[in-house]
């Protein structure tokens, strides 16, 4: 009896993806054999091609992923980290793993190429499948930790497979290894196979993210005491996390020393312009609203109603350095003050004087900060389009990187650093070379001119649950990433996941919430019953009793719907705004999710994981 397989046929060149949500989720809509598909490199592409087209990150992957994070405010939270909402296996989701059989299949029967194409051709389409294999296999890993592992085709008849308990996560995350090593080392990167495009998967969009992977697998268990599935030690019957960790560094230097990527000089044309910067993209999207492809990102970052309404804060501000390379020691700098002889980057990334945005009627003029949707005074703006005609229509074109070059340099420099292999010539091609692209001295940790940051030290080491071998070394790392990455992908999230310090998201501001902008004793107590402002030489008042007039005013009530805001004693004069938002956290289950309660009943040998 033959079998049959759906395949997406895409209806435009992946080279040059420009698409937009419902292409990529739209159902299949041809069917083959299997016995005698698979027989020449055009049928393998194809097949590829579907697989792009299904599994690359969308828009919504990429700006929601930093939602929920200590260092970016939002409306609300994820009931998950939300303390007035009991969180079960009733509300989880997530259990699927329809592109396993996807994967499998393909493996299965791509045998009926062989003989037809070179080694070469095969064995770059086999690590093509099994990199997204190991791909999304690991965002289930890093979801639920233990998984069942599944490497072959299965039919209905194979109850064994599909009723049998998990795997241990690092027997996963072994079978995880060999996948990816399979493919960094067969996935082709020449010509034909890199693309201009920055869409279709070449030996660099694999070996920087499995420097990726393997990056957050080997420092998750160094400073994550044991298995969350079992909440047991790990037991290093596979790659230990040093040898996941030194992973990461092979995989990051094979993207570096071939030499087909660098930093462009300017950061923002990253996220605005139209054009991927393909020097630097190394896996990217491309938007043409002449193929029906845009995004909202404007949008959600510019709306009182869509998205989670998302604020930076002052520890997000205060990660950045000054241009002279050297920390900023006091959070006591109004929003008009701050951002002088700051590294041009925080300007990027939050709204800070001099920027300016196109109005509706073709006029430019200085952006305002809206209190509707900005709960801290720092508006996010590092995806936004200066121009009002975006704020409320989906038509955004600028061009979305998923990963970059920028962010395999920080890759190497904390596994080097991690190994003890990190040294001045390291530091200068990779942390150095950010902070001098960003127009940033560089400056070596330990050098005559370094100056320590006791604040970002406290950050990390203080009110924590597990505080990790920090050397100032490890301190700039970090920092780095924040300013160099912020909002991209979710990377900070999962940053303080693998720190051992998710609980930092409970932490913010005395457990209560996020803070926000500097204001004098006189801002603070303006009348009203609430505090005023100025940026930009518009004035801002926020209170019980505020009316309308020229000033831009907002109402504090104890409507839901309106701000919660309250004022907090600074270290010296002055007061924080302080968005106040409890959170959850619990270093004993939450460091994976529960097995989803319809999971468990169609499957009770899956089990359920340790604390839920």
């Amino acid at each position: 009896m033959k079998k049959f397989i759906n395949i997406l046929i895409a209806s435009i060149a992946v080279a040059g993806l420009s698409s937009c949500d419902d292409f990529l989720t739209r159902e299949p809509v041809n069917e083959f054999s299997a016995e005698t598909y698979f027989a020449s490199e055009s049928e393998l592409k194809m097949f590829t091609d579907g697989m792009l087209n299904s599994w690359m990150p969308n828009p919504t992957e990429t700006d929601s992923g930093d939602n929920y994070n200590d260092l970016i405010a939002t409306k609300t939270s994820t009931d998950f980290f939300r303390g007035d909402v009991i969180w079960d296996d009733t509300k989880q989701g997530g259990w699927s793993w329809s592109f396993l059989r996807r994967c499998n299949y393909m493996l299965k029967y791509m045998s009926n190429a062989k003989g037809k194409v070179s080694d070469e051709v095969y064995n770059h389409y086999e690590g093509i499948a099994r990199f997204w294999r190991a791909y999304i296999y690991f965002d289930r890993v890093k979801t639920f930790s233990n998984v069942p592992w599944t490497d072959k085709y299965l039919d209905s008849k194979d109850t064994a497979a599909l009723f049998g308990p998990r795997d241990d996560r690092e027997f996963v995350m072994h079978q995880i290894v060999e996948d990816l090593e399979f493919a960094c080392t067969n996935v082709l990167g020449t010509s034909a196979y890199h693309t201009d495009g920055r869409a279709r998967i070449d030996k660099y969009v694999v070996n920087a993210m499995a420097s990726r992977i393997y990056l957050y697998e080997g420092t998750f268990r160094k400073n994550v005491a044991n298995n969350p599935a079992t909440g047991e030690p790990w037991n290093n019957k596979y790659e230990t996390a040093d040898q996941l960790i030194q992973l990461a560094a092979n995989a990051a230097n094979r993207v570096m020393v071939d030499d087909a990527f660098k930093l462009i000089n300017n950061y923002s044309d990253l996220f605005l312009s139209t054009s991927l910067q393909k020097d630097e993209v190394i896996w990217g999207r491309t938007f043409l609203a002449a193929l029906n492809g845009t995004h909202a990102y404007s949008r959600y970052f510019k709306s009182s109603t869509l998205g989670q309404q998302y604020s930076g804060t002052k520890d997000l501000v205060r990660m950045f350095l000054k241009t002279d390379g050297t920390p900023v020691l006091t959070g006591e700098q109004t929003i008009n003050e701050e951002f002088n002889g700051r590294d041009p980057r925080l300007a990027v990334t939050v709204m800070g004087p001099g920027h300016n945005v196109k109005n509706l009627d073709g006029t430019t003029s200085p952006d305002v900060i809206n209190c509707t949707f900005c709960m801290t005074g720092y508006m996010m703006v590092k995806w936004v389009v200066p121009d009002a005609t975006h704020f409320q229509n989906s038509i955004d074109e600028n061009s979305i990187p998923l990963i970059r070059y920028a962010e395999v340099l920080l890759n190497y420099a904390e596994a080097m650093n991690e190994l003890g292999k990190m040294d001045e010539t390291i530091w200068n091609e990779t942390v150095g070379a950010l902070r001098e692209r960003a127009g940033v001295k560089n400056i070596y940790p330990g050098s005559s001119s370094y100056v320590k940051d006791e604040w970002l030290r406290k950050y990390y080491t203080t009110d924590v649950n597990h505080v990790p071998n920090l050397n100032d070394i490890a301190l700039e790392i970090r920092r780095e990433r924040v300013s160099e990455l912020t909002y991209e992908g979710g990377l900070r999230q999962d940053d303080i996941y693998r720190y051992g310090q998710a609980d930092l998201l409970e932490r913010r501001y005395n457990h209560q919430g996020w803070t926000g902008i500097w204001l004098s004793d006189a801002d603070a107590n303006a009348d009203a019953g609430g505090f005023a402002f100025t940026f930009e030489g518009t004035n801002y008042k926020i209170g019980t009793k505020v009316s309308k007039t020229t000033e831009y005013a907002y109402q504090i009530s104890n409507n839901t719907d309106n701000r919660n805001w309250s004022l907090a004693k600074a270290e010296g004069s002055g007061y924080y705004l302080v968005y106040n938002y409890k959170l959850k956290w619990d270093d004993n289950s939450m460091y994976c999710r529960p097995i989803p309660a319809t999971a468990t009943t169609l499957n009770p040998a899956l089990g359920q994981n340790h604390g839920w």
